[in-house]
């Protein structure tokens, strides 16, 4: 069985963003040259995420509106983490989005279904943060 490893970083211009990074799995693959296995996508930093769902904008906003009912930014008071920092709100919406994702790989492609995408979901961004592509297979 063969293994391949590799880090993706990312920057995000907004606090909040989703990125899709579906192309970017899919050349990890190529250069990989496994045809048949698995591939986990993990968000490495605990405020942001990694899903796969549909790349339609609409959606995104409404991700984005979900999750602030869910766990709303402000007052950043009504979280005990923020002490030192203002990010609780982060940690809670990449609990509800998850940390990441595995995708099977048939005939050296991902094997998804009709829409499927893989996303990076940031929830405290605009720094470097990264995410781990694991490919294992023959």
């Amino acid at each position: 069985m063969k293994s391949y490893r590799k880090e993706i970083t990312i920057e995000t211009p907004h606090r909040r963003d989703y990125i899709n990074i579906t192309r970017q799995v899919e050349q990890c693959l190529h250069e990989s040259g496994i045809r048949e296995g698995l591939v986990l996508v993990n968000s490495m930093h605990i405020t942001s995420s990694v899903f796969i769902n549909d790349d339609e904008s609409g959606l995104h906003h409404d991700f984005e509106i979900w999750l602030e009912k869910l766990a709303p930014e402000k007052p950043h008071s009504q979280y005990r983490h923020n002490g030192f920092e203002d990010n609780a709100d982060a940690h809670m919406k990449r609990q509800l989005m998850g940390r990441e994702v595995v995708v099977a790989v048939t005939s050296g492609k991902l094997d998804f279904g009709t829409w499927e995408q893989i996303f990076y979901g940031e929830y405290d961004g605009m720094r470097r943060k990264r995410i781990l592509v694991k490919i294992i297979g023959e």
